[in-house]
């Protein structure tokens, strides 16, 4: 049996915690921001973690499955 390969795009937009969960990073920040407000821009700065229903998925992108 082959090894399980990582998903080149999943190590670089998740990271792992301490505890196990999963970070990732909000979308809708990278351009097009003159037409979003302060508010949208600063909520969206912050790190979020991975819903429970995704959780799945992602861990076998990162081949933790």
């Amino acid at each position: 049996m082959p090894k399980m390969k990582t998903n080149s795009g999943s190590k670089k937009r998740f990271t792992l915690t301490g505890t196990g969960k999963i970070k990732r990073k909000h979308a809708f920040k990278s351009h097009i921001l003159t037409k979003k407000t302060k508010k949208q821009k600063r909520n969206l700065t912050h790190m979020g973690m991975v819903d429970k229903t995704d959780l799945n998925n992602v861990k076998t992108l990162l081949g933790m499955k």
